[in-house]
């Protein structure tokens, strides 16, 4: 089973981020751009929430407000799960289950070092099995 560290040394990039202050549809914006499903809301290097499409979607549209007066800090999860970069692939998909969550940043002594999507660890999950099957038709 892979680590978290092996998981972000296979992924490209790192994560996107916003400030806690700035309005939603700043956040919104930066989302279709960098074509991400969430961002981690840091105050300076502090990890201080996390927002989602979902967030939005529950939080904004559905309860009447605008996207250009309401805070990201007012709509953002907080405080946010995380994993550390020597927890396991599974013990990230078991937390996802059970929390019902899409994204986890990855913390590594109080600083945040990347973010893993439900999508990163299901192709790990189908290029493991992937491998398995090839080793075993190798094999006879």
């Amino acid at each position: 089973m892979k680590s978290v560290k092996d998981l972000l040394t296979t992924k490209p990039g790192g994560f996107w981020s916003i400030a806690p202050n700035v309005k939603v549809i700043e956040a919104l914006r930066l989302l279709a751009e960098k074509n991400v499903g969430a961002l981690l809301v840091m105050d300076g290097d502090d990890l201080v929430g996390i927002l989602s499409e979902r967030d939005y979607a529950r939080k904004v549209a559905l309860m009447d407000k605008t996207s250009g007066e309401t805070s990201v800090s007012d709509i953002m999860v907080s405080p946010v799960v995380t994993v550390t970069p020597r927890q396991t692939q599974e013990d990230c998909m078991t937390i996802m289950t059970e929390k019902r969550m899409r994204h986890l940043p990855v913390v590594d002594g109080g600083r945040v070092v990347g973010m893993l999507s439900i999508g990163d660890l299901v192709k790990s999950v189908i290029q493991e099995q992937q491998e398995t099957i090839q080793r075993l038709y190798n094999r006879f």
